[in-house]
Formats: C-alpha cells, structure tokens, sequence
C-alpha cells in the first residue's frame, strides 16, 4: 500500500491546471521582496530551497558537490490563491525577473467549482471575439466640404434630453405669430427633462468601487460639467451615496439608483428635505447585462466599515438583491409603482425610468413604458456589459447582444410614431477594444438617445487590468491590485483620486472631438443622428439584416 503523503500529492494540481503560470528568473532577481509584497491574491510566497552545486576549485581543480539553501520565490498551486495574471508582480520588480504568462491549455474551470459552488467572478465574459458594433462603419459623407476641416470649422452641439418628450400637440404653449407663450391654463403634466451629455458612466455603486475611484470620478465629472461645460453625469449604482455628497451642490450631476435590494435607500429619503439641488435623474434596476435574471450581489469582503454606514447593513456579510423588486407582482406593476412613488418623493421635479437586462422581453417593458406618461426613457443593458459578481455560466452563457435588442426597441418605437418621445439608453460592451467614440456613434444611429459606459471608464481612467482572457477579474472580492473595486484601505491607497479625475476629463475630451469627426461629414453639427440608420453600414451580411442597414463590403 502506498504512503498517505503519496496519496496525499496525487489530488493535488499542478501549475499547468491554471490559467497563469508565473515566470521568476533566478538570475536576475535580488529578492527583495516587493514582488510578494504586492500580490493581492498571495499566489506567489518566498520560501527557501535545498540546491546541489557541483564546482572545481584550485589549481588542480577536483569536482566537489555542495549543498546550499538559498531563498526562492515560488507559485502556489493552491486553487484559492491562483494568479490570475494582474502583473502587479512585473510592475514593481526592479530587473525584469518576474512576470505571468498566460496558460492557454489550462483546466481552470473544471477544479474552481470547489465546495459545490458554481465559479464566480467579476470583470468581463471570456468572449475575444469581434463584437457587433465593431463591425459597422459609417458610410453616408458628405461631399459637399472637407470633413476634416469641417469638425473643427463648426459649432457643435452634441446633447441629448434625458426625459420623456411630449408631442408638439400636448406642449401646454401656445403661440402667436412668431412669440411662443406658456399656457398658464392648461393643466398638461410636463415631464421634467434633463439636457445631458450623450455618454454617461453608468451605474457602479460605492461598495463596487473603492472611496478613491469613486471620489476621481466625482471630481471628473464635476470638472466637466462646471469648467469644460460638458454636462456629462453618473449613476451612483446600487447601494446608496455618502450623506455629504447627498446634501451638496455636486448631486446634481448624479443619477441615483433604486434596485431591489434598497440598500442606502433610508439614508437617501432622509436627506431629501436637506437637499440643496435636485439629483439629475432616478434610475430603478430589474436587470443587469452581464447577469439578466440574477439579483445584484456585492460580496462579504467588501462590505467593511464605511460600507456597512451607507448602507445601513452589518459588517462583513454578503449582499444580494432579488433579481425583481420582491414587493411587487409583476414588471409591469412594479415599473408603474415604482416610477410614481419616485416622482411623488421628488415633486415630480425629477426624471424616473427603469434599467432592464437584454433579452426577448425588452419589448413588452418598453410597450408598457409607452403607455405611462410618467416613464422618462429605457435603459438596456446588453450582455457585454461587465459586473462586479456574477457567476461565470450567467456572464458567458446568458444575456442578449445590445445592437440587435435596442434595434428592435426603436423601430418598435418608430411603428408606433414614439420614437422622439421615450429615450433609450444603451448600455453593455460599449468600447470594449477601445473604440469608444465609433461604438456610441454607432449605438445612437441604432435609436440611442444616449450611451452608459462602464468598464471602458475603469480601465482609461484607473488602468484596469481586466482582459477577455480572464486576466485579473477579481473585482467582486476585494483584491483589486490596482485599488479600483476594493475596500482594503492597503489596496485603495494605491490609487490617486486626483489622476483619476484628470483622466476622466481627458477620456471625454478625446471622446468629444472624435464624435464631432464622425457627425461632421453627416452633417450633424446641432442635433444627434439618433435613428439614422442609412448612415452606417455592417461588413457582414447577417448584421446588416438583422438591424436592418446595408452591406457594405
């Protein structure tokens, strides 16, 4: 019978069963030890080991074996403290002598399930794959002048209306000759509609992102609404917002979330009456892209201290949201409800719509969003949308890409002559290989009123290491190398708030110009091309049909 400790070693993995097997030069390496310092999932660790040298000394040299120990830095193969390939490691190492290289033959998936749990994660899908919208091109120009120099001759407006638009034939106005007068006397409800800057950061909660992250995108986008004049805004995500923010000027420039957890939502009613500006609009989750049917979820080891405050919640647990508000019967009464009671808190000073998860269904919300005069717009989130925690068969596996959804909600629009009345926002992959400008233009000509970026914003403004190869994407437990999506004060320190905001404004100027180089040789200097589909064309016959726009090849 064999030795237990045998026994023992043949269940254990060997590195070739992960996804990155890190490389340590022996000869270049100092050890000093920052390496292991660094790594936020303890998947390297100094040890020390047992070396034979065989050497030849004096004149008349004769073979001689020595044994040294001498200290190492070595990979763990335990499951729990894979290297999920961050390259922190090579960051801080003075010579080169350490770095991850990716596994493409491992066997990851089969041994992560451990303890009768399905493998969860944060970041994005493991799909490399071309996505729909970086397979359209714009192909209406004009030419009639240059398009290069006609982006930087003309005026631009690029906004758009975050709010439900009543037909001319409701507006309570009334108009003589060339003077367009309020009607006094009419009774009409008139929606409350924001002018916003067509590209939004979408929802990621205080709890998803670290103090540092969130605190850079706030400067970010206050400095672009107040010095650049861009009225870019952001959705505070599930969860809840610090009372001070909640209580200053700066709420203005925010979008607050309601899902079905209604985490933070005490701490917010509370501070209604001290509010000195009414927040930009109120956004009510059903759905996510990345996880269409499963309730949010932000995980035990972020909900620390000051967390556990916002959210009213104990220290040190875990957090889901029921896929669907559990007061409630059905979508359609809980969007009905919802929106009302939202608009009643507010004085109906404050725009109300929901934010579903793409899928076959989109439609049917939107047909009763239609019909409800207090709905503001839609906001779909496609499945390349990324996540702070979902589990790896929802984000691979489920979920609808957000092209064709929001294709299908517009002309539905269209057939019922809506289409400028209810917004949509599109939201899910948007940017994903970087192309954020074509990407949204793209979207907008689809039927996007406006667009909500997420990751994209992670990774230009913070340096998210996240890849499709499912490098780093441990954003749902804490361990963020970079210091984005944790809540250990020892993380979070390593992330300056203030480059963040730079970047943040430097994202959006950049992204300002290349949308002014695409809507320029349209034509489009004052108004978005929202719905002007013959602008764009798809490379692929089966795109070009399913949203019905040419083939251009």
């Amino acid at each position: 019978m064999e030795p237990a400790s045998r026994l023992d070693n043949n269940h254990e993995l060997t590195l070739k069963e992960f996804p990155y097997i890190i490389k340590w030069r022996d000869d270049r390496c100092k050890r000093c030890g920052r390496c292991t310092a660094v790594c936020p999932m303890f998947a390297i660790y100094p040890t020390v080991a047992a070396h034979r040298v065989v050497q030849s000394i004096g004149p008349i040299p004769t073979p001689s074996t020595e044994r040294r120990v001498v200290t190492v830095v070595k990979q763990s193969s335990n499951i729990n403290n894979y290297c999920t390939g961050c390259a922190t490691c090579s960051l801080v190492c003075p010579n080169d002598a350490i770095e991850p290289e990716l596994n493409p033959n491992h066997k990851f998936i089969f041994y992560k399930n451990t303890g009768g749990t399905p493998y969860t994660r944060g970041g994005r899908r493991n799909d490399p794959s071309i996505s729909t919208l970086d397979r359209l091109k714009f192909t209406r120009i004009s030419m009639l002048t240059d398009p290069a120099l006609d982006a930087g001759r003309h005026e631009f407006r690029i906004r758009t209306y975050l709010g439900r638009i009543l037909p001319p034939e409701e507006l309570p106005v009334t108009v003589q000759g060339d003077d367009v007068m309020l009607d006094t006397k009419n009774t009409t409800f008139v929606p409350p509609v924001r002018e916003i800057y067509p590209v939004m950061i979408g929802s990621m909660s205080v709890g998803a992102l670290s103090p540092t992250m969130w605190e850079g995108l706030a400067m970010g986008i206050t400095y672009l609404n107040e010095v650049e004049g861009m009225p870019v805004v952001m959705c505070s995500g599930e969860g809840g917002m610090p009372l001070r923010l909640l209580k200053s000027r700066f709420i203005k420039y925010f979008i607050l979330q309601i899902a079905s957890g209604y985490f933070g939502w005490d701490e917010i009613i509370r501070a209604i009456p001290d509010m000195v500006e009414d927040p930009c609009a109120i956004e009510i989750k059903y759905g996510q892209g990345a996880k269409p049917g499963d309730g949010g979820l932000l995980m035990a080891h972020k909900v620390l201290k000051l967390i556990s405050e916002i959210r009213g919640v104990p220290q040190g647990v875990d957090l889901p949201s029921p896929p669907t508000h559990q007061t409630k019967y059905s979508i359609e009464e809980a969007v009905a409800k919802m929106i009302q009671s939202m608009y009643l808190a507010w004085g109906f000073r404050v725009p109300v719509y929901p934010k579903i998860s793409g899928s076959r269904t989109a439609k049917a919300v939107l047909n009763n969003l239609v019909r409800n005069p207090f709905a503001a717009a839609l906001s779909i989130d496609g499945e390349d949308g990324g996540t702070g925690a979902a589990y790896n068969v929802s984000m691979d596996k489920m979920g609808h890409p957000i092209a064709s959804n929001l294709r299908e909600c517009y002309l539905d629009l269209v057939k019922q002559g809506k289409q400028n009345e209810l917004p949509l926002i599109a939201a899910g992959g948007v940017g994903k290989r970087g192309n954020l400008a074509a990407n949204a233009a793209a979207l907008i000509m689809l039927g996007a009123s406006a667009v909500s970026i997420g990751k994209y914003i992670m990774q230009a403004a913070a340096g998210c290491l996240g890849d499709e190869n499912n490098r780093c994407n441990v954003c749902n437990i804490g361990r963020c190398p970079r210091g984005i999506t944790t809540q250990d004060p020892k993380l979070y320190r390593r992330l300056d708030p203030d480059k963040v905001a730079e970047r943040v404004v430097e994202v959006y100027k950049a992204l300002d110009v290349e949308l002014k180089k695409i809507f320029a040789p349209m034509g489009r200097s004052t108004e978005l091309p929202i719905g002007m589909s013959d602008a764009i064309s798809a490379d692929d016959p089966a795109v070009a049909q399913r949203l019905e726009i040419s083939y251009a090849c």
